[in-house]
């Protein structure tokens, strides 16, 4: 055969596969795509987790508030003539503001009228529910339905139920009554007499 005479021993090398051009790119996106997805998940988590700790952060106001509601309830309607200065004080460390006020201005007035009927009152909540609530103000409002039995020297009892709207404000102590007064008979608040009563 005519042609060109190859050398003895030499062989063609196979031509050599180009590596393309956007393989590096190809194979640093799956890494991209890992780190994006792992900033997203991050991201979320800790807006989830923002969140959840506003929300326990509200509940926890909003259960002080009312304990405290009720708690003041209970101690504004409760006295014994003989530990009359020990109930009145209880009646102060549960007001501020305006009715802390007006505690103070009628005390002494109220002790004399107290001893000379000689009686001793008691009240229990039966139910209570906030109203309002601004956790940002530290302000509150709730219904309490409470109460309250009236005894006198010769041992009679009077029990009367009644539902009280009180105002709050959040103080450095804590939650306190400023105002204090009968809901309106027509009134459908969420708490009422006719609840069940509270476990003491």
């Amino acid at each position: 055969m005519k042609g060109r005479n190859r050398l003895p021993g030499r062989r063609r090398r196979p031509a050599r596969a180009t590596e393309p051009r956007g393989g590096r790119t190809r194979l640093a996106l799956p890494a991209a795509l890992l780190v994006a997805a792992g900033f997203a998940a991050w991201a979320c988590a800790g807006w989830y987790a923002s969140a959840h700790d506003e929300h326990v952060a509200y509940s926890r106001h909003r259960d002080a508030a009312l304990d405290a509601a009720e708690q003041g309830v209970r101690n504004l309607n409760t006295l014994d003539h003989t530990e009359l200065d020990h109930g009145l004080a209880l009646w102060e460390e549960s007001a501020t503001g305006d009715l802390l006020g007006d505690l103070r201005r009628s005390r002494a007035q109220f002790s004399r009228q107290v001893r000379s009927a000689r009686t001793t009152t008691s009240a229990r909540v039966l139910s209570g529910a906030l109203t309002e609530l601004d956790d940002r103000a530290g302000r509150a409002r709730a219904m309490v339905a409470v109460r309250v039995t009236v005894r006198t020297p010769d041992r009679k009892t009077a029990v009367k139920d009644s539902r009280m709207l009180a105002e709050l404000t959040r103080t450095g102590g804590g939650w306190k009554l400023n105002a204090l007064g009968q809901a309106p008979v027509g009134d459908t608040g969420t708490a009422g007499p006719d609840a069940a009563p509270d476990a003491e």
